[in-house]
């Protein structure tokens, strides 16, 4: 849970220019941003790109943000606009939140026991279909992650958004049928080799058929002159 310990960000009020003024913040170390939501007018800021840097790297739902120095104001960060090749923050946009009004926020989802599934272990293949969950809540109760353990996940088998358990407060609001992760069965080579050695006698005895019908002869004779015309010193037609 976010619970009592939310994290500070401290920004600094900026007004709002072309993108040749976010240029420049951005060679000075900033970040711009825009701070919006419950009614008020939208606020845009400037972030010293390394402390963004470290708390989106906490992974945090909700913030505090200070700004200019001020009283903390209740924020969820609502998009990253990441640079196409280097993936650091070109912009971000802040939702002020309600402490007392329910939100919707994406939360990760992280699997764990992997590794002790049985379907993993006989060969499957786990896959994590969904990586972010959409929870409702109140800002307070927002969870900074999912976990939900899979060490009992047979092969062939399918996780939905149904078969995780959300946190108390929280509701998912994904369709419950979503798929979270399946783990695809292994593969089985010596059926797939028995399979090809079956069509290649198909294939053979069809020839020979073929072979006796040419040379006005049964199967069984045509059978016998080919392999006879394998043999080392064999008269070969």
């Amino acid at each position: 849970m976010a619970g009592s310990d939310r994290t500070s960000l401290p920004v600094n009020a900026r007004e709002p220019g072309h993108s040749r003024d976010a240029r420049r913040l951005r060679r000075a170390g900033q970040v711009p941003g825009v701070i919006y939501g419950t009614g008020s007018d939208p606020q845009h800021v400037a972030i010293d790109a390394r402390t963004l840097r470290n708390t989106l790297a906490h992974g945090t739902a909700l913030l505090q943000v200070s700004l200019d120095g001020g009283r903390d104001v209740p924020v969820i960060v609502k998009d990253v606009q990441r640079h196409p090749v280097r993936g650091e923050a070109m912009h971000v946009d802040l939702l002020r939140v309600n402490m007392n009004e329910a939100i919707q926020s994406p939360v990760t989802l992280e699997l764990v026991g992997t590794e002790d599934a049985p379907g993993v272990k006989a060969g499957g293949v786990l896959s994590q279909e969904l990586i972010q969950i959409t929870v409702e809540a109140l800002p307070a109760d927002i969870p900074e992650g999912l976990r939900h353990d899979v060490s009992e996940l047979e092969s062939g088998a399918t996780l939905t958004v149904a078969d995780l358990t959300p946190p108390r407060g929280v509701t998912f609001v994904d369709d419950p049928e979503a798929v979270v992760a399946t783990i695809t069965a292994p593969s089985a080579p010596e059926a797939e080799s028995d399979e090809l050695e079956v069509e290649t006698e198909l294939v053979d005895e069809r020839g020979v058929e073929a072979r006796a019908q040419a040379e006005g002869g049964t199967a069984d004779e045509a059978a016998q002159k080919a392999a006879t015309a394998e043999l080392p010193g064999g008269d070969a037609e």
